[in-house]
């Protein structure tokens, strides 16, 4: 298993990382690299206000955060499939607590979520086989297909 990490800031990661089970991971070649990204205060900004825009896209209409984290993630140097899996790592936090403010204010049932998730964790899983043999023309292409799908349906219904 590799992880990337990609940061504003490249050097308080590298320093965890050192002194940590992590910096061993990175030693071993688990961890393969620490991306810095643009250090111009504007893009910083950009970022932040990006992640803020993934959040409440994801919190209101409970889902679509990743579909707007992949571009993003693609306009920070990722490729298309690096850019399908980081979304899906921006979304897992960003679900887990928009779940619990949900679960904390009586909007959530989990026995009416409990049939969806054994099947979508086979989805998910599936998906991950599927992903590396998807060439990355033809995964935006279905991507993009996808959210026009999407948007259509959301229209006409």
């Amino acid at each position: 298993m590799r992880f990337d990490i990609m940061t504003l800031f490249p050097d308080l990661v590298e320093t965890v990382l050192s002194e940590s089970i992590i910096g061993r991971a990175q030693k071993t070649g688990k961890i393969k690299r620490v991306k810095k990204m643009n250090s111009k205060k504007g893009k910083n900004i950009k970022l932040a206000l990006s992640g803020v825009a993934v959040g409440a896209v994801n919190g209101m209409f409970g889902a679509g955060g990743g579909m707007l984290a992949v571009p993003l993630l693609k306009r920070v140097g990722l490729t298309q499939r690096e850019a399908h899996a980081n979304a899906v790592a921006v979304i897992l936090p960003v679900s887990v607590l928009t779940v619990a403010f949900y679960l904390a204010r009586g909007n959530v049932n989990i026995s009416d979520s409990l049939p969806f998730i054994p099947t979508g964790l086979i989805g998910a899983y599936l998906a991950t086989l599927i992903i590396k043999r998807i060439s990355p023309i033809w995964l935006k292409r279905i991507f993009g297909a996808f959210m026009v799908y999407a948007g259509v349906r959301l229209l006409l219904k």
